[in-house]
């Protein structure tokens, strides 16, 4: 029988360790008074990183679903107390995104992995992605590491995804690293960059986006759960066909895995037909409007 995925139950107020030992996580211990006795642990995939935490520095794990407080520093852990979770608390499973949008990390965007599956990368692949692509640096490395293995200088596009505030505040100095090569393009990853600069000000963070790559001439990929709803259950709601259409003024537009993934990019295809005569890029085009014949009778 197929093993159940497991998960670490977490209400507002609860404690968690963040570890830079790789072990599996654990969830909370209490006495039979119900005394806690060890808070839940977690380990992180990149250790590192918890060498430029601070205390009172915020954390989110799973998209935002669960947030907190980091509460002190001690022996290579960081102790998280938790204020965002539903009533009844949220499950942390394995494999799950955190994001610290206050701290200042300086993890290298390329990691040893990264650079040895580069070599079989630039050999068959059209395009490479760099995520949280935050520093201009990051992305010479990235280019110049791909020119020493193609002798030829045919290497891969460039994709830069924004995913975090220091890549947004970067993007001018990324995007003429990114231009050393040949092709590059940018995708709005609306996932994390929401966790990063807040829900309220995604909208105006990714108008502004799509403003500098088309000052650039820069092809910009629409990502993040576009009709998500559709993809998974068949049905889309009202705002993902509208936030669907918005998508017109990107280049590109990328629907995450679902059951009915089908129907979705049919849809997306119908309405993005629609809509290519209203909108180019960032511009209205002001097209003629069709007055409908036949008018509801409400007497």
């Amino acid at each position: 029988m197929p093993s159940n995925e497991g998960g670490i139950l977490l209400k507002t107020g609860d404690l968690l360790l963040l570890s830079k030992q790789q072990l599996p996580g654990s969830s909370a211990q209490y006495d039979i008074s119900g005394k806690l006795t060890n808070p839940a642990r977690i380990s992180i995939s990149i250790p590192s990183v918890l060498d430029d935490v601070r205390a009172g520095e915020p954390v989110w794990f799973d998209d935002g679903k669960i947030g907190g407080i980091i509460d002190r520093l001690k022996n290579g852990e960081a102790q998280v107390r938790i204020i965002h979770a539903r009533p009844a608390g949220d499950v942390l499973r394995a494999e799950k995104g955190i994001n610290l949008p206050e701290s200042d990390l300086h993890v290298a965007a390329l990691s040893p992995d990264d650079l040895e599956d580069l070599k079989a990368v630039v050999q068959y692949a059209d395009m490479v992605g760099l995520s949280f692509a935050n520093r201009p640096e990051d992305v010479e490395r990235l280019v110049q590491y791909m020119k020493q293995l193609r002798k030829d200088g045919d290497i891969p596009a460039v994709v830069l995804k924004i995913e975090t505030k220091t890549g947004f505040d970067n993007l001018p100095a990324l995007l003429l690293a990114a231009m050393q090569s040949a092709s590059c393009g940018v995708m709005i990853a609306r996932g994390d960059l929401a966790i990063e600069c807040g829900f309220g000000r995604l909208a105006e963070v990714q108008e502004q986006i799509l403003w500098v790559c088309e000052a650039a001439h820069v092809p910009v990929i629409w990502a993040t759960q576009v009709l998500e709803g559709m993809a998974k259950s068949g049905l889309p709601t009202r705002a993902e066909v509208t936030d669907a259409a918005m998508g017109q003024r990107a280049e590109c537009i990328m629907l995450n895995k679902g059951e009915h993934i089908v129907a979705a990019t049919k849809s997306l295809d119908e309405i993005l037909l629609r809509m290519q005569d209203h909108q180019t890029k960032k511009r209205s085009l002001l097209r003629k409007l069709s007055i409908a014949e036949r008018f509801f009778n409400l007497g």
